[in-house]
């Protein structure tokens, strides 16, 4: 499956439209995830537990993606976008969502 931001795909003309697919992943962080990288905030520095968490979901989303485009007949997804929000009660909760056209190439 060939997944691109991109509205095209150099050395692969389009052949059919499939229809827009959508992917989403909503990850609810862990209390003490949420303490240590509070910590991590206050003394500076990166929070890889955040960035591990939301490379997850990002992937989540665009599996999900994938998966929609195959059920449409697709072997690729263009014009990819990824949204990300933080949900719930105090945004304890990341939302990663993944959008594009399903194609046959």
């Amino acid at each position: 499956m060939i997944l691109s931001t991109t509205p095209t795909l150099e050395g692969h003309p389009i052949l059919e439209y499939r229809g827009i697919v959508t992917g989403e992943a909503i990850l609810g962080a862990h209390i003490f995830k949420d303490l240590f990288a509070g910590l991590r905030d206050i003394v500076g520095g990166r929070s890889a537990t955040y960035e591990r968490e939301l490379s997850a979901a990002r992937e989540i989303a665009l599996d999900e993606l994938a998966d929609a485009a195959r059920k449409r007949g697709g072997n690729a997804v263009v014009g990819i976008d990824l949204d990300y929000e933080v949900v719930g009660a105090n945004g304890s909760m990341l939302m990663v969502t993944a959008s594009g056209t399903a194609v046959v190439v």
